[in-house]
């Protein structure tokens, strides 16, 4: 059994390529897969392997100067999810491009997940997903707003198009893993709002906590590994991801006839030259290739 670990933790980091090779020794060390982003401000990202090595690196990073503190949300599957182990130096762990926006200096009130479905059935509370527009196609909570964003980048603009709608109002936001709520809570009451909220542990920990029979979360959570998606009791789902934009697919998306195995899929059929998809194509053919002798192979998704 493969065990997985969400983490983000924000911190000051004052020489993160000193922190990099470290850590990308460490994991090497333990046969630890994933993605990790080291910033200035702190680090994000998913780690998978044997429990034993996921808890070395765990105890590594929570040994480092500020990172005390470090949550994690863990979760299982039959199958390693990732192909490398890839630590990666960033500007920000999670880009929102909005200067002075600092989760260590005020953040909105955490809601646990346990409580969180009172508070969104108040009818003075307006409900915004802040993930991206392919993350809430396959799953959301119940009378969510969706800012129909393509990145994090473009929540600010939509916050500005749209805030007199929710003048008035308590806002209550969610992500996956919380790390997306920690900038726009900030970015909220920096504008003036004051009464945000926001779940904390993210749909993640609501998905691990709260029973399905009482759960108003609906369809799938996208992750950024190999399972694509889970559900409650954060059980792998039915996705697979398109090898042309990294986008999650459903079976029905796979029997149209705009979807093409490693190349393109409804979703991203028109936004690639010719040339991009012959180029997916050699890519799928040599994923295929690879299989064939035997070779375990991945397509990483996007990160968060």
């Amino acid at each position: 059994m493969i065990t997985i670990a969400a983490l983000y933790h924000f911190a000051r980091v004052t020489d993160p390529a000193v922190l990099r090779p470290a850590l990308g020794d460490i994991c090497a060390q333990t046969g630890v897969r994933g993605s990790l982003l080291i910033a200035r401000e702190g680090i994000n990202g998913t780690i998978a392997g044997a429990g034993e090595g996921v808890a070395t690196v765990l105890a590594y990073i929570r040994a480092q100067d500020g990172f005390t503190a470090l949550e994690h949300k863990e979760s299982y599957a039959e199958a390693m999810p990732f192909g490398r182990m890839k630590v990666k130096l960033k500007r920000e762990i999670v880009t929102m491009g909005i200067p002075n926006v600092d989760p260590r200096a005020q953040v909105g009130s955490y809601v646990a997940p346990k409580d969180w479905n009172a508070l969104i059935a108040s009818e003075d509370v307006a409900v915004i997903d802040t993930r991206n527009d392919y993350e809430v196609g396959i799953g959301t909570f119940k009378g969510a707003v969706d800012p129909d964003i393509r990145s994090f980048r473009d929540f600010p603009a939509w916050w500005q198009a749209h805030k007199d709608e929710y003048r008035g109002k308590r806002i209550a936001m969610f992500c996956t893993g919380g790390i997306r709520c920690e900038k726009s809570t900030n970015y909220l009451l920096s504008q003036g709002v004051n009464k945000v909220f926001h779940l904390k542990g993210g749909i993640l920990k609501y998905l691990e906590e709260v029973p399905a029979e009482q759960s108003q979360w609906h369809g799938e959570c996208y992750v950024f590994d190999g399972r694509v998606s889970v559900g409650h009791g954060l059980k792998p789902g039915p996705y697979d991801s398109c090898h042309g934009c990294r986008r999650p697919i459903s079976a029905a998306d796979k029997a149209s006839p705009l979807y093409e195995r490693g190349a393109c899929c409804p979703a991203c059929a028109g936004e690639h030259t010719e040339a991009d998809r012959n180029r997916f194509r050699e890519r799928q053919r040599q994923l295929d290739l690879a299989a064939q002798r035997g070779a375990q192979v991945f397509v990483a998704n996007r990160l968060d």
